[in-house]
């Protein structure tokens, strides 16, 4: 039986990581996330704060994957719902749902709405998949992994200059 591990604990050791893959120590880490039916991987030196889904505040004529705005610690947060911008289902709010903080790196206080995180995923238990000329840029790269499933690599930089993904109005 896995062991489990509170959120707190999780956070914790995140947060360390991240602080390690900043200062370039380290060995390479991805952060597996689910995003309705696909599984996903983020550079751990990319990814940023991972937060429980807060209630959100919608934004009239916006598109529908435009899920809204957070207010985290004061801060607000333009939401993207990750599944429904990549073409699937609405992310169900439950106690799984989480935000990444994706954007605060790079200047920007973007943040994607996810089904549940998948934990840390070390790059060598993967092996590049063909690449399916079907995804944008931003998600170019595709891996699979010891079991055959396959995972989409996110491009965090490339996400946020994405236009269509900058352009929430309907």
């Amino acid at each position: 039986m896995a062991k489990k591990t509170s959120l707190r604990d999780f956070q914790t050791y995140l947060a360390g990581r991240l602080k390690t893959a900043a200062l370039g120590k380290g060995g390479a880490s991805w952060l597996g996330i689910q995003a309705g039916e696909d599984s996903w991987l983020v550079d751990l030196s990319d990814s940023g704060e991972i937060v429980q889904a807060p209630q959100l505040t919608s934004v009239p004529l916006a598109r529908p994957w435009f899920a809204g705005i957070a207010n985290i610690r004061g801060n607000l947060h333009a939401v993207t719902d990750f599944s429904l911008f990549c073409g699937g289902q609405p992310t169900p709010q439950n106690a799984s749902t989480r935000l990444l903080l994706v954007g605060v790196k790079h200047g920007s206080n973007a943040a994607l709405l996810v089904s549940r995180m998948l934990g840390l995923k070390n790059p060598e238990d993967f092996t590049p998949a063909p690449a399916d000329s079907k995804l944008p840029g931003w998600a170019a790269a595709s891996y699979t992994d010891r079991q055959g499933k396959v995972w989409h690599k996110l491009s965090v930089r490339d996400l946020l200059v994405d236009q269509d993904f900058m352009n929430i109005g309907a």
